[in-house]
């Protein structure tokens, strides 16, 4: 691969293990999460400029108004959604910079996420690419409606919060499916799991959380 996807310095082996023995810390106790965290290379990303701040555990720009996650947040979500589960198909809601699709892609057969910001989702394909993650597939649309073409799927996962659980997605979930979402307004919001039995549909509520809001429709910002 042309580009550094090992790292030196503050994007090297030693500082991701650093930043996995946070995560741990925390409470993430998934090991083949913690795993992926640290073979995952973040600074890949994000722009060079934030490069040496990669493996902290925090959330930073991406442009388009939009952030990546911090690293706790995609493992914890990555931890309920893969819990003693194989996963055949995920969807993935607000693809970003692409680095959570690439996490789940190495949990998943299959990882089709959608994204509303084009710019945004012609980066993300670029690093697909040069990763060669070929088990992604990609769109630029509406994360509210989902995908339907391609469920029922055994796990979404959300990188938008919304006020309310979208209905479409709900309906897109596989029996025992599990869907991950953070909800609610700015300062007030949860991360929820919901998964569909046979009887309905079961929430548990987790920990608090910061995302930008779900919203509707396409942006064509490049």
């Amino acid at each position: 691969m042309p580009l550094d996807i090992k790292g030196i310095g503050m994007t090297s082996q030693r500082t991701r293990d650093r930043l996995a023995k946070t995560l741990v810390e925390m409470g993430i106790k998934s090991e083949a999460v913690l795993d992926v965290i640290r073979k995952t290379p973040r600074h890949f990303f994000i722009d060079e400029a934030l490069a040496s701040r990669a493996y902290e555990n925090t959330a930073l720009p991406i442009g388009f108004n939009q952030t990546i996650s911090q690293p706790y947040i995609v493992a914890k979500m990555t931890e309920i959604l893969i819990k003693d589960k194989e996963l055949n198909n995920v969807l993935e809601i607000g693809t970003g910079c692409g680095y959570q699709t690439v996490v789940i892609a190495q949990f998943a057969q299959y990882v089709y996420t959608v994204e509303r910001v084009d710019g945004l989702l012609m980066r993300a394909r670029e690093r697909f690419q040069e990763l060669n993650y070929t088990n992604i597939r990609s769109k630029h649309s509406d994360g509210n409606v989902g995908w339907s073409a391609h469920g029922p799927y055994d796990g979404i996962i959300v990188a938008a919060a919304p006020i309310g659980v979208p209905k479409a997605l709900i309906e897109q979930l596989a029996l025992n499916g599990r869907l991950v979402i953070p909800i609610g307004e700015s300062g007030e919001q949860k991360l929820l799991l919901i998964t569909r039995t046979q009887d309905g549909y079961n929430e548990e509520f987790f920990d608090s959380v910061s995302f930008v809001p779900m919203l509707a429709g396409i942006d064509t910002s490049r």
